[in-house]
């Protein structure tokens, strides 16, 4: 048996840089541990490829070919069979924005390989308040994402299997513990797990493009029948507002494209020819999607109706209803499901970024084994679990607030890196920064249009919760500055000075558990006492009996308590130590066993945590367990 001390509070190796260091000194000091923000620590098997990241951090975006045209066709449906004709324009126009998007974040990569995306942008070049905007929504949009992934994901199912309604709400829970089980186990170990699924819903929908391309009418129309259509009649006008509209609904399909630039560390070295890579062949594959969809939208002249999604009915008219349509669905399903995983691989490195910002607790910047930020993890899933019960499963419930959060990113990433190429001005970057701010005036039109049109159906809560968590951001830095100020961080601190002090120990009965402590405490203070609750005299007569035959070199001291409490009397008699200021450190030693088999733990009384808890709240003493491994 062995009996190491473990005080409440201890030192921790000093990080590799000034950022790190004054996170990591503030986070020991208030007892919550290190902020290794070091990008290359690590093992490299658990970062990923470029090809992993692409099964990683591309869910998102890719699931959301399964509701981006259907969203446009959904709009453009108000103008009748009119209306639709503009669907292929309104699509290549997205299209352009995710080329600007894509050119835009791979310049984000390069500059930022620290990862963070609008966030890192903001805080270089728009300032602190921005930066924090930025995060905010970023943190939003994939806590959102979470959410409707796996409503949408289960909504699909549902609808193939209709006896599984009424339990849609644990079905969502399930997945979601599903994805955040993977994600614990590293974001490398999540993207094999993930490439499979990606891989079939990819190749599926590009074969509905190939083949659709081919047929002059659709083969089957099967899925679709006996669905009402949601095409208005007698419309033959299409104005400006519907466009804007249409346009800002179906940029629901960029969400996703900042994860890769949010998430750099995550990749192997080099780590940002990876990201840039995925990048863009993420952008490539996304583009080649949407608009492979669009033509054949128009090719085939389809309806939206009740009940059927588009991408349903357009792998009916392209697949016919067979073996193919039922894997489309089977592999859109999946993959919804899944598309939670993007945010899994984003948002605990923004989390990291902050919290080695001081902006939020440092615990979000700690890595455990095989890379990953656990606490981001445990975070996200917690607050996607409640939206989940919330809303009871209803993707429509929360798809209205989901790309709000993107579009505020976009916007304030694409002005940073105007800025950014105005006090760079590398070659050609006159060019570069054109081609932000265009980017900068599409997504910031987007954003307000959705916001507006949104307002009502639950726009307004995204509109209040980001403010809110700004103000967040900023009452968490105003206490690590606190904080750091008692500490005098940074400065030269004065010289040594010896203090007396005391020691505590608190003993029930003379054991082996008495001596360690009694051991451990004369090698600790300058003075020791022991000290006991009595509750019973003839108990702590034949203590005092006993203490006296032993004979330790240190005197025991008896605290009546009529109430047969332990903490507070324990509290009470340090506190009276302390205000008597006869000792500048007052240390209260609690000896305690530490069980071999975790299943033994219910055999301990608690005791040294009832003592523990107590003196915390009602003193200011240093508190130490002893604890003795059995």
């Amino acid at each position: 048996m062995s009996s190491p001390v473990t005080p409440a509070v201890s030192a921790e190796p000093e990080p590799p840089d000034a950022a790190a260091a004054n996170a990591a000194a503030t986070a020991t000091a208030a007892g919550v541990g290190r902020a290794d923000g070091a990008p290359g620590a690590g093992d490299e098997r658990h970062r990923l490829t470029a090809l992993g990241g692409l099964a990683a951090l591309s869910l998102d975006a890719m699931a959301s070919v399964a509701y981006g045209p259907e969203s446009i066709v959904l709009v453009l449906a108000a103008a009748g069979a009119y209306g639709l004709g503009f669907t292929l324009p309104v699509t290549v126009a997205i299209a352009v924005l995710l080329a600007v998007l894509v050119a835009s974040y791979r310049q984000v990569i390069a500059a930022f390989p620290d990862g963070g995306g609008s966030y890192a942008v903001a805080k270089a070049h728009l300032g602190r308040r921005t930066a924090l905007t930025a995060a905010a929504s970023l943190v939003i949009d994939y806590v959102l994402n979470v959410a409707v992934s796996v409503t949408a994901g289960v909504a699909a199912l549902t609808s193939a299997v209709p006896g599984l309604y009424e339990d849609r709400v644990w079905l969502c829970l399930g997945v979601l513990a599903l994805v955040t089980a993977v994600n614990l186990r590293g974001i490398a170990e999540s993207a094999r797990w993930f490439m499979a699924p990606t891989a079939v819903f990819v190749l599926s929908i590009l074969a509905i493009i190939v083949v659709g391309l081919f047929r002059d009418a659709p083969v089957s129309t099967a899925a679709a029948e006996g669905h009402a259509s949601v095409l208005a009649g007698n419309a033959t006008a299409v104005g400006a507002l519907l466009l804007l509209k249409a346009f800002a609904a179906g940029c629901s399909a960029l969400t996703g494209v900042e994860a890769v630039a949010n998430a750099v560390p995550s990749f192997r070295t080099p780590g940002v020819k990876r990201a840039q890579h995925t990048e863009v062949a993420l952008g490539a594959l996304l583009g080649v999607m949407l608009i492979g969809l669009a033509v054949l939208i128009g090719r085939f002249h389809l309806q939206p109706v009740e009940g059927v999604t588009v991408l349903a009915q357009l792998a009916d008219a392209s697949l016919g209803h067979g073996a193919g349509f039922y894997l489309v669905q089977f592999a859109t399903v999946v993959l919804l499901g899944l598309a939670a995983n993007t945010s899994f691989g984003g948002l605990p490195v923004l989390l990291h970024l902050l919290a080695r910002d001081n902006h939020l607790p440092h615990v979000f910047a700690l890595r455990a084994d095989r890379q990953v930020h656990r606490h981001g993890v445990l975070f996200l899933a917690a607050v996607s679990a409640v939206l989940l019960v919330g809303s009871g499963g209803d993707v429509n419930s929360l798809v209205p607030l989901f790309a709000i959060g993107v579009f505020v990113g976009f916007t304030v990433c694409q002005v940073g890196m105007v800025r950014h190429w105005c006090l760079e001005r590398p070659a050609r970057w006159r060019a570069k920064a054109a081609l932000n701010g265009f980017g900068a005036l599409l997504t910031g039109v987007a954003a307000v249009v959705v916001t507006g049109t949104k307002f009502t159906e639950g726009a307004w809560g995204i509109c209040l919760a980001l403010p809110l968590l700004v103000l967040l951001f900023e009452a968490v830095h105003r206490s690590y500055a606190r904080i750091g100020e008692r500490l005098e961080l940074g400065r030269v601190p004065g010289p040594l000075t010896p203090q007396r002090s005391l020691v505590v120990v608190p003993v029930t009965a003379i054991t082996r558990l008495t001596r360690d402590g009694l051991s451990a405490a004369l090698s600790l203070g300058d003075e020791v006492l022991a000290v006991t609750v009595v509750h019973d005299p003839a108990e702590a007569e034949a203590l005092r009996r006993d203490w006296e035959l032993w004979q330790p070199g240190v005197p025991l001291v008896e605290i009546p308590d009529a109430h047969r409490r332990l903490g507070p009397p324990i509290a009470a008699f340090v506190a009276r130590l302390g205000t008597e200021h006869a000792y500048d450190r007052l240390t209260v030693l609690i000896p305690e066993v530490e069980p071999a088999h975790p299943w033994q733990r219910a055999l301990q009384n608690r005791r040294g945590a009832v003592i523990d808890r107590a003196l915390r709240r009602h003193t200011d003493a240093v508190v130490c367990r002893l604890r003795m491994r059995m």
